[in-house]
């Protein structure tokens, strides 16, 4: 066994031994000599140092303290000094419990509480948590948890779509549901959230001089399970539960799906294949999953303080729909260039990285769109897109929605009333036409 896997074997016994009971250095010392079979005093002079760093015993963070124990002078010496040969004798299994609550989440204490909550088996929770990598070395279809595809997106490149299996789709629900809706994204995310919407967003931009247009690159996939466990962990999780909760949460894309991704066309776009390629090998958020829009809204909560507090140092307004950044105001002379590279730097410290080829400055001389609507004096769609509508809807009740349906839609029905829906929430006055026209149209 190389010696940094003995000392890290070591210290996470030792950290076991700390935590299963009293806590105070001289019965500490008691079961880490027991633990390793070592008679030396060593053990309780590192069970002082310990207890000074950590008055409460941390038992929602066994892998920390066994980190903190391996950079402790006493373990160090013990270990690293000449003919001192110390080995693991008993492994103390140290029950975990929840950390501080920030948010009225439920309390699980450890994994055989958290395989409880969610209605499985231990075992299958480590499957469904995939804590053995089937999901990218599985040749078996049957044996992964997602179904995936590729598609092409308007501007040429591609996107993956990775949608779970019914079961574990279950338990991502169960989690979104009575965990992440109960943890507060930052107040500008309009996204994927209740009572917020595009056209919320939108209405915040309305009438305003200029306005500036980000969107960032591969929004869901650049959010890494490491950022997903400290999200568990900052909302009370202990750590073994936590790194459970994101495997549930997060995948990694097997090799073959890898290879499959649609060539690129232009030399940018090579570039940002190659980075798209890079996220999706390591575990990462899928585009597909319950939970993903969520965890990225908590992922970017660091993201939109920054770019709000950027925003008031302007005196503009700044929201994010998704991966959809805007900020607007009355800029003055500040090029938006200057201003572009103030949020590309900031959303790069952030851990995501600004497209490029859509960055956008509009000012009030030219239309002024975001998130499809038209944001010059108030929130609404486009003539254009609006007569399209009309024309659609006046072609299915002369010739049938067959006919009509020239984009062939799996339910062409409910496509209409989204989009009327949609023009009508943004513009109430054209909702009386479009429903007639929507009424007139024979579903025979």
């Amino acid at each position: 066994m190389r010696r940094a896997d003995r000392e890290r074997r070591v210290a996470t016994a030792l950290a076991g031994a700390f935590l299963a009971g009293e806590w105070q250095p001289a019965a500490m010392g008691r079961r880490g000599k027991r633990a390793l079979a070592d008679r030396r005093r060593w053990p309780t002079d590192l069970a002082e140092i310990v207890v000074r760093a950590y008055p409460d015993r941390p038992r929602d963070r066994p892998r920390e303290l066994a980190t903190f124990i391996a950079a402790c002078e006493p373990f160090r010496h013990a270990l690293r000094g000449p003919d001192r040969a110390v080995r693991v004798h008993t492994w103390v299994a140290a029950p975990t419990e929840m950390g501080r609550r920030r948010w009225p989440v439920p309390a699980v204490d450890d994994l055989a509480a958290l395989a409880a909550w969610l209605g499985v088996t231990p075992d299958h929770l480590a499957w469904f948590a995939d804590c053995r990598s089937f999901e990218r070395i599985a040749a078996d279809e049957r044996l992964r948890h997602y179904r995936r595809r590729w598609l092409r997106k308007p501007d040429g490149s591609a996107r993956l779509l990775e949608a779970p299996k019914r079961e574990l789709k279950d338990l991502q629900r169960q989690v979104l549901r009575h965990i992440l809706d109960r943890l507060p994204p930052h107040e500008s995310a309009h996204g994927f959230r209740p009572g917020r919407s595009a056209l919320t967003a939108t209405r915040r931009h309305a009438g305003h001089a200029v306005v500036l247009r980000y969107d960032l690159e591969s929004f869901f996939s650049s959010v890494t399970a490491g950022r997903v466990y400290g999200i568990f962990r900052l909302a009370g999780y202990p750590e073994p539960v936590a790194h459970s909760l994101a495997g549930l949460c997060t995948t990694v894309t097997p090799p073959a799906m890898l290879r499959a991704t649609p060539p690129a066309t232009e030399d940018a776009a090579v570039e940002r294949r190659r980075r798209l390629l890079a996220h999706l090998a390591t575990p990462h958020l899928a585009q597909g999953a319950p939970t993903s829009p969520a965890l990225a809204n908590l992922s970017a909560y660091g993201l939109d303080r920054r770019l709000a507090g950027l925003a008031h140092r302007l005196g503009a307004t700044y929201t994010r729909y998704a991966d959809d950044l805007v900020l607007s105001g009355d800029l003055g002379r500040r090029p938006g260039d200057r201003v572009g590279a103030l949020v590309a730097e900031i959303a790069s410290d952030e851990g995501f990285r600004v497209h490029e080829g859509k960055s956008q400055r509009l000012a009030a001389a030219q239309r002024q769109t975001m998130l499809g609507l038209v944001v010059n004096a108030h929130p609404n769609v486009a003539r254009a897109d609006y007569d399209r509508l009309r024309a659609v809807l006046h072609d299915a009740a002369r010739h049938g929605p067959a006919a009509a349906d020239r984009a062939g839609h799996a339910d062409f029905r409910a496509h209409l009333q989204g989009r009327i829906s949609w023009v009508t929430a943004a513009n109430p006055a054209r909702g009386p036409k479009l429903r007639a026209a929507f009424d007139a149209i024979d579903w025979g």
